[in-house]
């Protein structure tokens, strides 16, 4: 060989070592500039999921292992940290679908996380970007493989979600025969607002909008389970994130009379108080107030976290006139129970307020959104914590429903 056949090939020998080298460096920059800031676990008997909140977005695959069933995702270019690696402390004893967790660094720039499972499971994976001041996240969920045929509704309708199939599955199935609260129970569907993923809003002693409303909905439903007359369903019954479409068609699905969606307000101003009712307006906000709270309240699916797969809200144009009777008894029902709740609590308005909120659009269930008060006022935010005002607001929505059926409602005519 020449001297300068050995020169170029000694030249290309060193620019492949300095790019493996350039390479190496890079990817090992990629992983110090990315690092995972939280890591959230919310087990429930409907399903679990994983968050992994990141400075920047992850790189990850997905594989599964058996003998034992194990779940496994690689992350690219990420180093191990104290935050990953307390991920395992996490693991409740009771999570129906997760035995352990352990993670570890794969290879210099590559974190493994290992799920093992105590059953077989359906895993869906997927990104979610930056919202309401969370930062970009990871996300693991884990369904069950197969659901016993006397399992809640809510885990088909997730499904469908999931598989963007919910939509073809509207409207529900026929309305149940007689007039409701004579011939057969009234069946009232209760929405404790957000959980999971989405704490809803949050006091300043750290009060979370999502446990206290699911406290008012499970006495809700117990009252309303000791009449007679009257039968309740719960949207969720546990800390778990529920699509607002799937809380609809869960409605549907039972075949609801009415829709009672319980949350806790909030505003910048800790001087805001008081009860308030809303009912849907397909015409625009009667407030900004009320415009400003349907925004706020349609964001829950951005920070619960949808896939980007799933099925989002679309507009029911072809029962808009069912909808629009459907709005009138929405009106009557929600006046009833904003005249009980002023009883109990001051009323931040005395009038029930209209706006596109997107958890009351079931086109054929009279529905409302009761704000119990404000989580963000001081005095609410305490009276809110005590069994003693949650059950009075439980006894109020209770009261209001009988007065609205007392005063003829029935099974609307156009359900």
């Amino acid at each position: 060989m020449s001297d300068s056949s050995t020169f170029l090939t000694r030249r290309r020998l060193l620019q492949g070592a300095g790019a493996v080298g350039l390479l190496s460096v890079t990817r090992l920059g990629m992983a110090a500039n990315r690092h995972v800031l939280a890591v959230r676990l919310w087990p429930s008997s409907t399903y679990s999921r994983l968050t992994l909140e990141s400075s920047a977005p992850l790189e990850y695959k997905q594989f599964a292992l058996s003998q034992p069933e194990r779940v496994v995702i690689d992350i690219k270019h990420l180093r191990l940290n104290r935050t990953l690696k307390g991920v395992s402390e996490l693991v409740r004893a009771d999570d129906p679908w997760i035995k352990s967790v352990r993670v570890g660094q794969f290879d210099p720039t590559t974190v493994r996380l290992v799920l093992e499972l105590k059953q077989n499971v359906t895993p869906r994976t997927f990104s979610l970007g930056p919202v309401a001041g969370i930062k970009d996240r990871l996300v693991l969920d884990l369904y069950p493989a197969s659901a016993p045929a006397e399992a809640d509704p809510l885990l088909a309708l997730l499904e469908e979600y999931n598989n963007g199939s919910l939509e073809k599955t509207q409207p529900a199935q026929a309305p149940l025969p007689g007039k409701a609260g004579r011939d057969r129970p009234i069946v009232i569907m209760l929405d404790p607002g957000h959980g999971g993923e989405d704490p809803g809003a949050i006091g300043k002693h750290k009060t979370r909008e999502k446990d206290v409303v699911l406290k008012i909905a499970r006495r809700l439903k117990a009252l309303i389970d000791k009449q007679p007359n009257m039968r309740a369903y719960m949207t969720r019954n546990e800390d778990v994130f529920i699509p607002l479409k799937v809380r609809v068609a869960k409605a549907r699905k039972q075949r609801a009379d009415l829709f009672i969606s319980i949350h806790a307000d909030a505003f910048t101003s800790r001087a805001a108080r008081g009860s308030s009712v809303f009912a849907l307006s397909t015409r625009g906000a009667t407030s900004t107030a009320a415009r400003f709270l349907a925004q706020t309240q349609n964001e829950s699916d951005l920070i619960g976290g949808v896939s980007m797969s799933g099925d989002r809200y679309l507009d029911h144009t072809m029962f808009d006139m069912v909808q629009s009777l459907t709005i009138n008894d929405s009106l009557k029902f929600g006046h009833e129970v904003l005249g009980r709740l002023g009883k109990v609590n001051h009323l931040h308005k005395r009038s029930v307020d209209q706006a596109g909120f997107a958890v009351l659009k079931a086109p054929d269930i009279p529905s409302i959104l009761v704000e119990t008060a404000f989580i963000s006022n001081l005095e609410e935010e305490r009276k809110l914590r005590t069994a003693r005002f949650q059950q009075q607001v439980a006894e109020s929505i209770l009261a209001g429903i009988k007065a609205y059926f007392s005063k003829g409602a029935a099974l609307a005519p156009h359900k």
